[in-house]
This record gives structure tokens, C-alpha cells and sequence, in this order.
């Protein structure tokens, strides 16, 4: 019965289906002749295709434009042309100061968004630099800032010029590399652009979009113009792509007595395959055996203050197709979700083999479609698992409203396993009032819990605009048995109540702010076991937004937390239990991305439990050229308990470097510094991308030990170093 069902769903997801279209679109220009990708926009087809309508979106709406644009998308049987004549009477001034791919530096950039599914939810975006560096990345949940998500490419290509005029480019993105919907050869996608001048701030969009709407406005896809293309058939080739990996490893682990460290090395000799195929025009299946991350950059570091786990993002390349679609929230912060894709093949930050894996993901209709697993081999005293992820969303009452389910499941080899199940409602009730109901429930192996004891529920209410008042409000229960083998949560067995409050108003033409907003936050979280209140947080917050581009925000933090057990924050310095009134002020500045030395910092001070802290946080960015860039991020936390006579100075610095001869060849630098854990670590990465699809990787990563004489046994300088070649090519039919 369970065979017949998944085959029922997947024929109904490779059988064409038709859907409802507009008559609010715009037909695109088709084009007849061919276009030369050379970044001169000089062919004649270009003129017969209509500029699109642009407007001043920063930093002042609708102010006259001080520069030239003019952008043209048109297309043929296999592509989506875009170009832009990117106007500018002072072309010295133009910034084009990195060469690395998916990193812009706050250099001028063209970009152009669409909505291939016509979903109004999300969006694939292109982006390219005077230089010619390319950025792709998605963003879903209607623009949402937090959903961008750098780390997803696809198979496109863009060219540039410059002359005294100032700067051109053309794009070419084939229709194979978008994921839509085509009836009779009719798709109607959402599609957006914009330019951006660094040294001005200056945004020019379309479609016109006031700064009232939330979101992120140049890619925001309840907003995007809704454009037809006919005759369109999405072409279904087959990508290929075989890997071939080797090189040395060491590691040293504590031996089984605790008493000294063993090292041990190895040779890795790997190579395994990722195939990519589109059954039908709106959806995408990958298939992935032996699966590496080996050319993945490290985690970023992070010092842990709290009794609560550390959240670290994915990453890896695999997991990041339609990422957004898997996104099930589960409320009480930011970080709490039903599935994070970290938990497959994750233990502890290190890696566990995948031996493999499907990944299908589309729309049918108005139903998104997201089906995953995976399979992890037995490793270090580990039980090989197999990890299931199915994922349903459909647009329901309106086109920015939807209903879904999830499903995740965990089973190791030795009969244990972990179900979660989940369903979800994003209601847009009238005007800017959205509605967002969520509740999930899950069930191992061993557990007779009730049903209530093993369930999450979420209540949110909201009112989503920018201008003027918004706000929201939001309650979530979870119950002692709920337990997301396959998702991430911070805290168990709780009732949590959190509010937002804000107004925001919009400076004048002569004021020096592009906005000012005053802003409360009010969050509680009660313990269902004992119904004591265990953390509040009040904070009050002014942020001020400058027509430059900087930012400016001041906020004041009351914090109480109960705390049940002792937890330690570094060796030798713990929090005891007891209750904790404890309060906070926060001055934070960030530069705008244009500006050639961003001194980003922000400095807190105030009590921290039963002493008192100061924190110092600098993320200065500074590009010495084109072809190199520095970022750092320093992080000082001085916390001093007077009473129990504890104190520590807590540093954290993490530095980047991205150096690019061109497009093709690259290198980055990744050090990080941990004085709590006084270890020093390095991910070095080779890159020499022949094509979209095909590289060479050399990459280098070891941990060094800074301080062996604190820790007993006394640890190797070195805790593990490894230097790894792989090269990725990709066949085309």
C-alpha cells in the first residue's frame, strides 16, 4: 500500500497540469536574430525591444535619477537575454573592486530577479559587477532579508564593457537552468531589476515598489511585474558530474583511558557522481553518490553565552536547491525549524561519508514540491542512518497565501527511528495582515508520550509594511516529547509569548535620513513542567537609516532568566542556578557597502547574570583592489563576577581574505581564533573554475592548539590538518 501511494505521487508529479493565468502581464520581445554575449549591447535586435520603465528607489524615492539606465530582457527558444546600459557621467567613480565570485564588495552592480515558479513567494536572482563578477542566489518567504541564500549557482553567463560612457553588460540565462511552469508553450513568470550606484547609494527598480513594502524591495516576488513568454519548452538535459578526490589527513583524538592523544593518518582516495535531470519543464531531480563537501568553507567560529545550542547554517552545495521550499519555522527565535538539512551527515561539525542520495524538487500547478533522502554510512561508532524529508506547500484563497505539509524521518541500521510530521498556513486575512499557523508533532521508537506531550503548535499574527505602525505577535507551545530528530530546537518543553512593535517614518527630501524607526520587542518563555517564567526580554530600540547608507541604532536590553542548572561559558567559569535580572545598552554603526573601508563595530556594556560585561564587536572590510579584499570580525566579550571572584576576557577573530587573479582562478583565506577554546584554525581553498559545473579544488584546513600547558593531557600543537585535490567536471546532453 505505502509502494502504491508514492508511486500514485510521483506520476501525478510528472503528468502535466494546468493552472489559472493573468491578464495583468506584460509580453516580453521575442527575439529573432541572434544576440553575441560580449557586453557591448550594440546589436541592432537590442533596439526593438523596449527599454522598462524605471524608478528611484534610493535615496529618495522617485527623485529625479542622477544617471542613465536602461535595461531590456528579451529571449529566444533556449535563453533569457538581459542587458544593461548603465549610464555614468563620472566613469572614474565607478566600483568594480572584486573579481570573486558570489561577493560584490559594495561594488556597482546590475541585477535581475525572477520568479520562475509565479508563486509570489520566491525568486532566483542574477547579479554582475563592472568587472564581469557574477552573484546568483535565491530568496524566498516574499523577499524576506533573512532567506537570502549565496551559496546556490546555476549555469548562466554574463558579459561587460567600459568606455567614457560608462558601463554595459548582457546576460544569458538558458531556460534549462530555471525551474517554471508552461502551458502549451505559454509561462508567465515574475520578473524584476535593478542598478545600484555605490558611491551614491542610488537604487534604480522595476517594477516601481514603494518603500512601504517590506522586504527586501528590488527582489520582493508578490511585487514583480508578471511578464509572458511564448513558445517557450523548457529544453531537459542531463548534467553528469563525476569528481575525483585524494590527499592526506591527520587527526588526534583523546585515547580511550583520556589520558594522551593518538594521532592518526590517512590517505583519502575518493570519487563519486552528482546527475541532475529535469523530468518535466517545473521539475528538477538530482541523484548524488559518494557525496564531498570537501571544497565547503569552514563554520564560522562562534563563542556560545548561553545553556542553549549553537546554530550553525548550511553550507553545502547539494542542499541548497530550493532551500527555501524545506523551511518549516517553528517560532520561539530565529534558529528553530522542523528540518535543517545540517543534520545529515553532521556530527559535532565533523563530516560522516554520505553515500548517497535524490533530491526532486518543482511545482505542479499551484503545489510546490520538495522530496529528499539521504542515506550515511556507519561511522565512528555510528549506526549507518537514512534521513526522509517530503515537503508540500500550495497556494491557497489568494496568491500570497499557501497551505502545506512536511514529513521527516531518521532510521539507523539498528531499528531506531525518529518521525516528524507538520502542517502549515500562511493566510494573507486583508491588507497587510498576515496569519501563520504551524503545528507539528513527532514519534520514535521507545516513546508513549500523549499526544499533546509530543506536539508544537504556533500562533502568529502580524501586520507586514514598513511605513508607519507594523507589528507582530506570536505564541508557541512545545510539548516535553517533542523531539525533531531532523530539525533544530534551542529549548524543550516550553510556552513562549513574543511581540514586535514598530513605526517607521521616511525622511524628506532634505532630511539627511532615509528612515527613522523606533521599535520594542517584549518575549517570554515559561517552563510547562514547573509553569515558571524562565526568560524575558524587554528591548526598546532606535534605528536610524542615513541617505548615505549607513546605519545607526541604538537599543537598551532587560533580560531575566531562570536558570535550572549550572552551565559553564569557559573553563572554570560558570553560571550558577538562580534567577537574574540583568540589564544592557547596545551602539552599533555599519557603513554602507559602497564605502572602501566599511568600520563596521558595535559596543555593548551592562550586567551579564550576577557580574557585568562589555562587549566589543569591529567587522572592518577594506578592498585594496579588484583583486584582493580583506574582512575581519573581532569579537571581545570582558565578563567579570566580583562575588565569586571569576573573571574572563573572551576573543574571537575571524579574518578573510579573497584574493582573484580573474574570474576563473581564486583564492580564499579563512583564520579564525578561539580563546576559549585556544584553537587556531585555517581553511585555504584553491579555485580554478574552467566553466559553470567544472573546477579544481585544492584545499587546506588544520586546528592549531594556542595554549597546551592550560589543558590536561596536554594536547598535539596540531589537532588535525588535511590537503585535498578535486576536480569536478561536468558532461552536458
Amino acid at each position: 500500500m505505502r509502494v502504491r501511494c508514492w508511486l500514485l505521487l510521483l506520476a501525478w508529479l510528472l503528468v502535466p497540469a494546468g493552472r489559472a493565468q493573468g491578464t495583468d502581464t506584460l509580453h516580453l520581445v521575442r527575439l529573432n536574430v541572434p544576440i553575441v554575449l560580449d557586453g557591448r549591447v550594440d546589436e541592432p535586435a537590442w533596439e526593438a525591444v523596449p527599454p522598462l520603465p524605471l524608478v528611484v528607489f534610493a535615496p529618495q524615492y522617485r527623485m529625479p535619477p542622477t544617471e542613465r539606465t536602461e535595461i531590456r530582457v528579451a529571449y529566444d527558444d533556449r535563453y533569457l537575454y538581459v542587458s544593461g546600459r548603465l549610464y555614468d557621467s563620472d566613469p572614474k567613480g565607478i566600483r568594480a573592486r572584486t573579481l570573486y565570485r558570489d561577493n560584490f564588495a559594495g561594488d556597482d552592480h546590475f541585477c535581475f530577479a525572477l520568479d520562475t515558479y509565479n508563486d509570489y513567494q520566491s525568486a532566483v536572482w542574477f547579479c554582475v559587477n563592472p568587472a564581469g563578477t557574477r552573484l546568483d542566489q535565491t530568496i524566498a518567504n516574499d523577499g524576506d532579508f533573512s532567506t537570502f541564500n549565496r551559496d546556490w549557482n546555476t549555469y548562466w553567463d554574463a558579459a561587460t564593457t567600459r568606455n567614457e560612457q560608462g558601463w554595459f553588460v548582457e546576460m544569458r540565462i538558458p531556460f534549462s537552468s530555471l525551474g517554471f511552469q508552461e502551458e502549451n508553450g505559454r509561462v508567465i513568470m515574475g520578473l524584476a531589476a535593478y542598478r545600484f550606484i555605490a558611491r551614491k547609494n542610488e537604487r534604480h527598480i522595476f517594477p516601481d515598489i514603494p518603500p512601504t513594502v517590506p522586504g527586501f524591495i528590488p527582489v520582493k516576488p508578490s511585487r514583480m511585474a508578471r511578464v509572458i513568454l511564448e513558445g517557450v519548452h523548457r529544453r531537459t538535459p542531463v548534467y553528469v558530474t563525476p569528481y575525483g578526490l585524494g590527499g592526506l589527513q591527520q587527526q588526534a583524538a583523546l585515547n580511550t583511558e583520556a589520558t594522551g592523544y593518538e594521532v592518526v593518518r590517512d590517505t583519502r582516495r575518493e570519487v563519486g557522481l552528482d546527475v541532475r535531470y529535469s523530468p518535466s519543464p517545473s521539475l528538477t531531480l538530482d541523484l548524488t553518490a559518494n557525496t564531498d563537501f570537501a571544497q565547503v568553507e569552514a563554520d564560522d567560529q562562534q563563542i556560545n553565552l548561553t545553556r542553549f545550542p549553537l546554530f550553525f547554517p548550511e553550507k553545502r552545495q547539494f542542499f541548497q536547491e530550493r532551500a527555501e521550499l524545506f523551511a518549516f519555522g517553528l517560532g520561539g527565535g530565529p534558529f528553530n525549524r522542523l528540518f535543517h538539512s545540517r543534520r545529515i551527515g553532521l556530527v559535532e561539525g565533523r563530516p560522516i561519508r554520505l553515500l548517497g542520495g535524490v533530491r526532486l524538487v518543482g511545482r505542479r500547478g499551484g503545489t510546490d514540491v520538495g522530496l529528499l533522502n539521504m542515506q550515511t554510512a556507519a561511522e565512528r561508532g555510528l549506526p549507518s542512518e537514512n534521513f526522509g524529508v517530503l515537503r508540500l506547500r500550495q497556494q491557497v484563497f489568494n496568491p500570497y497565501s499557501n497551505a502545506g505539509l512536511m514529513l521527516t524521518s531518521r532510521v539507523a541500521e539498528d531499528g531506531s527511528y525518529n518521525v516528524a510530521s507538520g502542517v502549515d498556513a500562511l493566510v494573507r486575512v486583508v491588507g497587510d495582515e498576515y496569519l501563520t499557523l504551524r503545528l507539528a508533532h513527532t514519534f520514535e521508537d521507545g516513546q508513549h508520550a500523549r499526544w499533546l506531550d509530543a506536539s508544537h503548535l504556533l500562533l502568529r499574527w502580524e501586520r507586514r509594511v514598513e511605513g508607519g505602525f507594523s507589528y507582530a505577535a506570536e505564541l508557541v507551545r512545545s510539548g516535553e516529547a517533542f523531539n525533531p530528530a531532523v530539525g533544530f530546537l534551542l529549548r524543550r518543553n516550553f510556552t513562549a509569548l513574543d511581540g514586535r512593535l514598530q513605526y517607521l517614518w521616511f525622511g524628506g527630501p532634505r532630511s539627511p535620513f532615509r528612515t527613522f524607526a523606533v521599535q520594542g520587542t517584549l518575549q517570554g518563555f515559561r517552563r510547562n513542567e514547573d509553569d515558571q517564567i524562565e526568560s524575558v526580554l524587554l528591548a526598546p530600540a532606535l534605528e536610524a537609516e542615513f541617505k548615505s547608507g549607513h546605519r545607526l541604532s541604538l537599543a537598551y536590553r532587560a533580560n531575566y532568566e531562570s536558570v535550572p542548572f549550572a552551565f559553564a561559558i569557559a573553563p572554570e567559569v560558570t553560571i550558577p542556578v538562580g534567577d537574574y535580572w540583568f540589564h544592557e545598552a547596545e551602539l552599533m554603526f555599519r557603513a554602507r557597502r559602497g564605502a572602501n573601508i566599511q568600520p563596521n563595530v558595535a559596543v555593548t556594556a551592562g550586567q551579564f547574570y550576577d557580574g557585568h560585561r562589555v562587549s566589543l564587536l569591529l567587522q572592518p572590510a577594506l578592498n585594496l583592489s579588484r583583486h584582493l579584499e580583506l574582512s575581519a570580525d573581532y569579537n571581545l566579550n570582558r565578563i567579570r563576577f566580583p562575588v565569586r571572584d571569576q573573571a574572563v576576557d573572551m576573543h574571537l577573530l575571524r579574518l578573510r581574505v579573497r584574493a582573484a587573479y580573474d574570474v576563473h582562478l581564486s583564492l580564499s583565506a579563512f583564520l579564525q581564533y578561539n580563546s576559549v577554546s585556544d584553537q587556531f584554525d585555517m581553511n585555504l581553498r584553491l579555485r580554478y573554475n574552467f566553466r559553470d559545473g567544472t573546477d579544481l579544488w585544492i584545499v587546506y584546513n588544520e586546528t592549531l592548539h594556542t595554549d597546551r600547558e592550560a589543558w590536561h593531557p596536554v594536547p598535539p600543537r596540531s589537532l588535525g590538518r588535511a590537503l585535498l585535490v578535486k576536480y569536478t567536471h561536468t558532461f552536458i546532453w
